[in-house]
């Protein structure tokens, strides 16, 4: 539906020359842009309980954030507002179609679909994000400036829930029109005010840092009830200080963590685990009549398009005996056998039924399928 121009270059030269190193305006990234949403449809999930939404005001320099649900949009005024929904690629299909697009990019990186709503000199302020974005104008006109990453600039906070950035020197000072794309890389400051009302569509993408790698691993390996292997120092030989904490001792704590992050089974399943998670709430639809596994093939025709769920993150690793597929938190195992179907479960947003029956040959395969689309995972829709 969506195809991306990267202003001439390949993907793999963008990824080259400007991913993660400095930012890039695309102009006409999409041609003949077409919104998959209007404004009010935007609000209307605004108000729902189970999607994140904001709307910031800053009149005369006064920055307030409040956040939803909304029963009403009195804040949303003429000028100097900014209506957020975060995650509408988990609800809204024909917005979720946006990512496909950017998807040269491995999917566990991609994070979700923000949406934005303007009215006249509104925005968020100058600030900074420490993940890469995908900014793609729809409606209306907004302005950006976007600097390169710089150490001393001073963050500050306007309002509780908005950190800002001192005024910096602009390497892109471009007004955005319908179609337009502005790339970001991680800490590089900018700002938008929409020129007039102005839909936005920002692609984020995650980047964990070491505390919450750490923090989930050793939460993994309590589940798992790992780790038991004691510290042990057979060759200990006699010291002048008892006090001192020596290199032998440190390097042998060392080599005790190591073992875990090494133990590649162990490492493996947590990884798959946490880049699979979804940090926002879905709108899934669980089967009612639930899908036998040994009956699949009678219940769905080959023909039949089987569909993956907005805002499903799937992935996969092959390891030396078997692939773990890991789908919105939950693992799986398969055989390595069977790697071009699990290839359409996390590469592919539909595919025909018949193109995994080849894999209904193993049990795991089958029954992992089943789940998947009881869940409501994955939905299936008969061939028309």
């Amino acid at each position: 539906m969506y195809q991306l121009s990267i202003n001439g270059m390949t993907k793999q030269a963008f990824l080259s020359e400007f991913w993660q190193k400095k930012p890039l305006l695309i102009k006409g990234g999409f041609t003949n842009f077409e919104d998959p949403l209007s404004a009010e449809e935007l609000a209307g999930l605004a108000m729902e309980e189970a999607i994140e939404s904001r709307l910031i005001t800053n009149h005369e320099g006064n920055w307030q954030a409040h956040h939803g649900p909304f029963e009403d949009f009195s804040k949303l005024t003429e000028t100097h507002s900014t209506l957020l929904v975060q995650a509408v690629d988990h609800w809204h299909p024909t917005a979720a179609a946006l990512l496909e697009p950017f998807r040269f990019i491995p999917n566990w990186r991609i994070d979700d679909l923000m949406i934005s709503f303007s009215t006249p000199h509104g925005g968020v302020g100058p600030h900074l994000d420490q993940y890469d974005v995908f900014i793609i104008q729809g409606q209306g006109k907004r302005r950006w400036r976007v600097g390169l990453p710089d150490a001393s600039l001073k963050q500050f906070t306007k309002d509780k829930a908005l950190l800002q950035v001192e005024q910096f020197d602009a390497v892109i000072d471009h007004e955005l029109e319908p179609g337009d794309i502005l790339y970001i890389p991680p800490g590089c400051p900018h700002e938008g005010y929409a020129v007039e009302n102005a839909l936005n569509y920002s692609v984020g993408f995650r980047a964990p840092d070491q505390k919450d790698l750490i923090s989930s691993f050793a939460d993994h390996i309590i589940d798992e009830e790992a780790g038991k292997r004691r510290y042990s120092d057979a060759n200990l030989n006699l010291r002048s200080s008892l006090g001192e904490i020596n290199t032998e001792d440190k390097a042998r704590v060392r080599t005790l963590l190591n073992t875990l992050i090494n133990d590649d089974e162990l490492y493996s399943q947590w990884l798959g685990t946490f880049l699979s998670q979804p940090k926002h709430e879905m709108d899934l639809a669980p089967l009612e009549d639930a899908l036998v596994a040994d009956s699949l093939t009678d219940e769905i025709s080959p023909e039949d398009v089987i569909y993956k769920a907005g805002g499903v993150r799937a992935m996969y690793q092959v390891l030396s005996d078997k692939i773990l597929l890991s789908i919105n938190g939950d693992t799986y195992q398969i055989q390595n056998e069977y790697l071009e179907q699990v290839k359409l479960l996390t590469d592919e947003t539909f595919f025909s039924f018949n193109e995994v029956k080849p894999a209904l040959n193993s049990l795991e395969f089958k029954q992992t399928l089943t789940t998947l689309i009881n869940d409501g995972l994955y939905f299936v829709e008969a061939w028309s």
